[in-house]
Order: structure tokens, then sequence, then C-alpha cells
């Protein structure tokens, strides 16, 4: 069965930072690419992040500059380091491989951006 447990989430200040985590089991981790996606009130999921089995990583235009994912295979976690959050980055995040299996998600993180 996997699963794939998020946390880290929270609620922080326009500006500041906050690190993610997503750890995986039931899966040969090493074998998929990973992400992370988002969905904010009443939008649709967006993708966020994502790094390949070899540590190749790709971000969406409204995150480039501000978050770094990275993996470890060797722990079966991958990681989503948010720096200058925005309002706009409030939102629930999930990590899936990529592409996503709809069996896969997990709960889910909340983070909130606001003063």
């Amino acid at each position: 069965q996997v699963q794939l447990v998020e946390s880290g989430g929270g609620l922080v200040q326009p500006g500041g930072s906050l690190r993610l985590s997503c750890a995986a089991s039931g899966i040969i981790f090493s074998g998929y690419a990973m992400a992370w996606y988002r969905q904010a009130p009443g939008k649709q999921r967006e993708l966020v992040a994502t790094i390949t089995k070899t540590g190749s990583t790709n971000y969406a235009d409204s995150v480039k500059g501000r978050f770094t994912i990275s993996r470890d295979n060797a722990k079966n976690t991958v990681n989503l380091q948010m720096n200058s959050l925005k309002p706009e980055d409030t939102a629930v995040f999930y990590c899936n491989t990529s592409p996503f299996f709809n069996a896969f998600w997990g709960q889910g993180t909340q983070v909130t951006v606001s003063s």
C-alpha cells in the first residue's frame, strides 16, 4: 500500500520561509520522478516543482527562484524549501509522483501566508 505523508506546513508571514517534507512508503521511491503540487481555495490543483530520478528539477514560473525541491532516496523523502513566501502561495501542498497517480494522494499539508 502506497503512502505519501506530507508535513511541515503552517502559518507564516509574507517573506518568510517553510520547509515541507514528504515521506514515502510502499513504493520503490528511487524509481520515480517526484513532484510537489498545491491547491488553493477555489482553484484547481497545480504542479509546483518536479525532481527526476537523477535529481534534475523543474519549477512553475510562479515559484521559480523562491522554491527548491530536493530528494533523499536513502530516506524515501522529497522536500520543498520555500522562501520569500507570498500570500498567493497559500494552499494545501501535496507530494506525488510525476506524473501523478490518483491513488497516491495523501492528506496534504496546509500552508498559509498571511500577516
